[in-house]
């Protein structure tokens, strides 16, 4: 890794199959140990079961609110300053169960590649 300092550009936000809005804040070749995506999550919308192949996950709520699925957990309400920790291979999701857009912090180690994925929702 090299000293840098990245600023965010709002105009880098993309839609995924996900169903959730990304921008990837930190996610380069040269720091492959973490990546930061800031997701964002429009009202009553529920992400597709997922889970991460060799990577590890914390969500970090940052606004809005929302409920967390991960693994065999029950559902459980999520607020801002909530962090939550998903083990690599742990299927998860979350809806937004309030009235304004729902925006988390997703830090992965190592870092996220798209091959890493894997769509679950059946």
């Amino acid at each position: 890794m090299q000293e840098t300092i990245r600023h965010q550009d709002s105009g880098e936000e993309f839609y995924t199959p996900e169903r959730c809005y990304i921008t990837e804040l930190s996610n380069l070749p040269g720091d492959p140990d973490a990546s930061i995506a800031r997701a964002r999550v429009l009202p009553g919308v529920t992400t597709r079961w997922h889970r991460l192949k060799g990577v590890m996950e914390r969500y970090y709520i940052v606004a809005g609110y929302g409920v967390v699925e991960v693994g065999e957990l029950p559902p459980k309400e999520v607020h801002p300053g909530d962090v939550v920790l998903i083990p690599s291979m742990c299927r998860q999701r979350i809806t937004n169960s309030g009235a304004e857009d729902l925006v988390f912090l997703a830090i992965c180690t190592p870092r996220f590649l798209n091959e890493v994925y894997e769509d679950i929702d059946v």
